[in-house]
């Protein structure tokens, strides 16, 4: 049997032969660096879809010409407003000089398990070939974060790169996901196992749509506001807690410059913090995530995004509490911020030990290098630790545990039972 064997590794100055001076060796030897320039359009509007509003006809301009553009709409979105494959076919129209349609609105199936379909991945590359979309051509998506991320990561991949517009539909996706520079599907049954680094050519957000949010999509969003807050900015952190009960009852006075404020700090992040596409071992922007996307997965998909967040924040504050790098008054603050927005802190499936801190190591492998997790030093504070203690992370899991029988044992105000559908 033959056996292989890979070539030892060398240093800058050490050839193949052992010879570190040939005249094949100079340009190998040499660093040479390079940036790609991209920039982040991100825009705020209404009635996007509405023949007048120039937004997304605006974003689309590529220096003369038509453009010619394919549109996907999220399946779910479009059940609870049915008139908007109607409404693009319209705007399309009304700027076809700028602005052409390169086939009819193709419909993607929502939701989480549409990540974990590769016939409907194959399905939206296939809608994107026969169109006959180049690199100068857009895709636009609009949905929730799951449609996003599976039209987003075709886009990327059709070409090397079609241009992508995005909608995005709910408050996660508007706060959070539909702002970053990344898209992802599930495999091998770990969450965004296959992805890429994309940027956007647009993201575009329009406060109607998210007209159609069920209470419990409304409220994941803030989950991923109160994350970006506790570790990038106090003052923020004390809005959504003073407002709390106004974003519960959907006042948009109080909710949208809360969803643009978080989304503004998610694109700061990306733009002015050095590391869009997460070369360093540190995360910051997926605080709480580890446990996160262990938790959907454990349910099955069960759990909503935003939902699964706030257990992640709530654990790792905890975590971060009993290990002295916060005080409790922070936990505390954390567990009754999120627990007035309506999320419950504590499931079932954290209770295998070994399963849940498995999450650890799969967050450690998605990015490599040590582990890093980021974890709240104060409201509005962050620090990175590259050590998890096990059995103080199970006492901060059955603080959270403890906590959610106490509320309910005493009755506590919850949700209305079909809320949790």
């Amino acid at each position: 049997m033959s056996e292989f064997r890979s070539p030892p590794c060398r240093g800058d100055g050490e050839s193949a032969n052992g010879a570190g001076s040939g005249l094949g060796e100079a340009l190998l030897n040499d660093r040479l660096e390079y940036s790609v320039r991209f920039t982040h359009r991100l825009r705020f509007t209404r009635a996007v879809l509405d023949p007048s509003n120039p937004v997304l006809c605006d974003a689309a301009a590529c220096g003369g010409g038509v453009a010619r553009a394919l549109c996907f709409i999220d399946e779910g979105l479009l059940g609870c407003r049915s008139s908007l494959a109607d409404e693009a076919s319209a705007y399309f129209d009304a700027h076809r000089q700028r602005l052409s349609s390169a086939a009819a609105p193709c419909v993607v199936p929502g939701g989480e398990a549409v990540k974990n379909d590769s016939a409907a991945l194959e399905s939206i590359l296939r809608s994107i070939h026969d169109a006959k979309l180049c690199r100068q051509s857009y895709v636009i998506v609009v949905g929730g974060g799951a449609v996003l991320d599976i039209v987003g990561y075709a886009a990327a991949i059709a070409h090397r790169g079609v241009r992508l517009i995005r909608l995005p539909s709910t408050t996660l996706s508007q706060a959070d996901s539909g702002v970053g520079v990344k898209n992802g599907v599930n495999a091998f049954g770990k969450k965004n196992y296959l992805g890429t680094f994309s940027p956007p050519w647009a993201v575009i957000n329009d406060s109607d749509l998210l007209a159609t949010l069920s209470r419990r999509d409304w409220r994941s969003g803030f989950a991923e506001a109160v994350k970006v807050a506790l570790i990038k900015d106090g003052g923020f952190f004390d809005a959504i807690e003073t407002g709390v009960e106004r974003i519960r009852r959907r006042d948009s006075a109080t909710a949208l410059p809360i969803i643009r404020r978080c989304a503004e700090l998610h694109v700061r992040h990306i733009v002015e913090g050095g590391d869009a596409f997460e070369l360093s071992a540190a995360r910051p922007m997926d605080f709480g995530h580890w446990s996160a996307h262990k938790l959907e997965q454990l349910t099955d998909f069960r759990m909503r995004h935003g939902e699964a967040v706030a257990i992640g924040v709530a654990l790792d504050t905890t975590y971060a509490a009993l290990a002295g790098v916060c005080d409790w008054e922070c936990a505390r603050r954390v567990q009754r911020c999120l627990s007035a927005l309506g999320f419950e802190l504590y499931d079932a499936a954290l209770e295998n030990d070994d399963t849940l801190l498995a999450g650890l190591d799969e967050f450690r492998e998605h990015l490599g290098g040590p582990l890093t997790i980021t974890l709240p030093r104060g409201i509005g504070q962050a620090v990175d630790l590259h050590e998890i203690l096990r059995d103080k992370m199970l006492a901060a899991r059955d603080h959270l545990a403890d906590a959610h029988s106490r509320r309910a044992v005493s009755g506590a105000a919850r949700e209305p039972i079909e809320d949790r559908s």
